[in-house]
């Protein structure tokens, strides 16, 4: 990754991690997810700078948003109806809901941010669709 941007580094080693924790599901709950799964493309056009990479990135943030839309929908519903069921877990561990609703909502902001910066564009403009 010569002369990418910093966003688009950091972004890469999110979408890195991102594919190894989905990775260690198939092991451990042995269950292929393709929303994580969806990373591998955009870490393959990145990694080989092709021009394409930037509405593929667009198009998996377009999926994202709505999904995070219906479960946020859901979760609010579910949430009027009854407040004590609406409860996160992870191997028995509660997440408290505020915090990660914040940093799913940072998360997202950062890769919108990434998507349509004009140094991104910039940078991916540069390769043909040929290449």
């Amino acid at each position: 990754m010569e002369k990418t941007t910093l966003s688009l580094k950091i972004l890469s080693f999110m979408y890195c991690l991102v594919a190894i924790i989905g990775v260690w599901r198939i092991f451990d709950a042995g269950v292929i997810e393709l929303f994580t799964f969806g990373v591998l493309p955009i870490l393959y056009g990145v990694f080989t700078h092709k021009s394409w990479t930037l509405i593929l990135l667009k198009i998996y943030l377009a999926i994202q948003l709505i999904g995070i839309c219906g479960f946020s929908i859901v979760g609010f519903i579910a949430y009027q109806i009854n407040p004590d069921d609406v409860v996160i877990t992870f191997k028995g561990i509660n997440i408290p809901l505020i915090p990660l609703s914040i940093s799913v909502v940072i998360l997202l902001v950062f890769q919108f941010w990434v998507a349509f910066s004009k140094e991104n564009r910039r940078y991916f403009s540069r390769f043909t669709a040929t290449d």
